[in-house]
């Protein structure tokens, strides 16, 4: 998988669309992925999961963004940098 996967993930994220998102992501262990992946199960509410997927990031943190409309807006800023 890469980045252009991640962000039809992050597309699908922001219209709404978490378990589409969620299929996509669940599928690499890249720390993207992993970052939309933590990111997706704060917004179904789920923080214990969601702290799990950001261990698995680069450095990401749950307390980083309060709002995850804000935290996929950046994921996507990312992608669309690299």
């Amino acid at each position: 998988m890469n980045p252009p996967i991640f962000l039809k993930a992050v597309e699908l994220a922001l219209q709404g669309e978490w378990d589409a998102a969620h299929e996509i992501v669940q599928e690499s262990n890249h720390k993207t992925a992993n970052w939309i992946h933590a990111v997706l199960h704060k917004i179904e509410g789920d923080a214990w999961n969601s702290r799990y997927w950001y261990a698995r990031t680069d450095g990401r943190h749950y307390e980083d963004f309060g709002d995850s409309s804000e935290e996929l807006a950046e994921i996507k800023k990312v992608l669309s940098e690299g």
